[in-house]
């Protein structure tokens, strides 16, 4: 998500760009005197979105609880409702480049993460879109990742599917050790 700040947002977060301001613009200045970082901002919704997942897995309940939590801890509308924007049965339109990137993102890291840990490797080095092409064929690989959200998500965003596969690929490789996709499960193992 720190990747597609860079590529789809502006800078600073300043809201949608929008000539009509809405919710979310006028709650960016909530975020942080003098405004957060769109890195930052969009780095917190994607590392937090999920969050209330493993504890609350239903369709009922994800990410409505987790909302709910957020909410009642202060977090602001801009990123409870990107939170919420990334789930198709919620009903909240994803209108902001950050909400169109997170659910771009979402489904695509996680399938991502399965192909490099079938690799030799287990490593992202050994990723490439050709590979992360030929996987999402294969219906019994990953099976619970949704093919469907990552095509649509690449054409909200309004980009090419090999060309989104492959940012993202490059997005995670100078994280690949922080998500343990660096080669040194392969070697421990």
């Amino acid at each position: 998500m720190r990747a597609c700040a860079k590529k789809y947002g502006g800078g600073s977060y300043q809201g949608t760009g929008s000539a009509v301001p809405n919710d979310a613009d006028q709650n960016a200045g909530a975020l942080a005197p003098g405004g957060l970082l769109e890195e930052e901002l969009w780095g917190i919704v994607g590392l937090i979105h999920d969050f209330d997942y493993e504890k609350y897995p239903s369709l009922e309940d994800h990410p409505y609880k987790g909302n709910e939590i957020l909410k009642e801890r202060g977090w602001p509308e801009i990123i409870r409702r990107a939170i919420m924007s990334h789930a198709e049965y919620t009903g909240v339109t994803r209108d902001t480049p950050m909400e169109k990137a997170l659910f771009a993102c979402d489904e695509l890291a996680g399938f991502i993460t399965a192909v490099a840990l079938i690799k030799p490797s287990k490593s992202l080095a050994e990723v490439d879109v050709k590979s992360v092409r030929k996987r999402m064929k294969d219906k019994a690989f990953a099976r619970k990742v949704n093919r469907d959200d990552i095509i649509n998500g690449a054409a909200a965003l309004g980009v090419d599917l090999d060309e989104h596969i492959g940012f993202c690929i490059d997005a995670m490789k100078p994280i690949a050790g922080e998500l343990g996709l660096d080669g040194s499960a392969a070697k421990s193992g």
